[in-house]
């Protein structure tokens, strides 16, 4: 956990400082307050979602994470929150997190064209 927050932080730190040319000192300090901020939530969902999920469901995530960021976060939170509370009985294997994402696509209307 510590070595995935030190390489985020070093990152964000390298896109601040090539942003530090545009932007005057005390606006670098609170961007990079903020981004380290943003760093230490997603370090502390990953370990969380170590902790709770199988490495397949993991990558699973990672894949819809590339392609549909917006339904990967609402997953990832609604993990984090069931795992906070308590109500998680046992770990998130692939078929769990299948039928989760199913649950979450919205349905599929039928269209049918008539042709006359």
């Amino acid at each position: 956990m510590e070595d995935d927050l030190e390489a985020i932080r070093r990152k964000r730190m390298e896109d601040l400082q090539r942003q530090q040319a545009a932007m005057g000192e005390s606006d670098v300090q609170a961007a990079y307050q903020k981004e380290q901020e943003m760093a230490e939530r997603e370090a502390m969902i990953q370990s969380v979602l170590r902790q709770i999920m199988t490495p397949e469901a993991r990558e699973r995530l990672t894949r819809l994470k590339m392609s549909r960021k917006e339904m990967a976060d609402q997953i990832e939170a609604q993990l984090v929150s069931l795992a906070q509370s308590g109500r998680l009985q046992s770990k998130i294997d692939d078929e769990k997190l299948k039928a989760l994402l199913m649950q979450m696509q919205p349905k599929k209307r039928e269209t049918k064209i008539t042709r006359m």
